[in-house]
């Protein structure tokens, strides 16, 4: 298991654009991928659950995946963020 803190740098945070692109780049990894926000824990490969966390700019969220492809989905995943969505 592998777990990394990141900061949404983006000032409206993980709206719906954003959350389908976090979503479908965590679809590409086999592993099992959560994002936790304080004591939350949703399912990285939800729509649903990524929305139902409420993640707005400046906040920090932690990405986990268990697999066999974990770190590199952390990786990939905790860059994406930190891009900012490219918005």
């Amino acid at each position: 298991m592998c777990g990394k803190e990141v900061k949404v740098e983006n000032q409206v945070g993980l709206h719906a654009r954003p959350a389908t692109f976090f979503i479908q780049k965590a679809n590409e990894f086999k592993s099992s991928i959560w994002v936790e926000k304080e004591e939350r824990r949703v399912n990285a490969k939800s729509l649903l659950g990524v929305l139902s966390l409420g993640i707005v700019g400046g906040t920090n969220i932690r990405i986990i995946a268990d697999g066999s492809d974990e770190e590199e989905a952390v990786s990939s995943l905790v860059e994406l963020v930190k891009s900012g969505f490219a918005e």
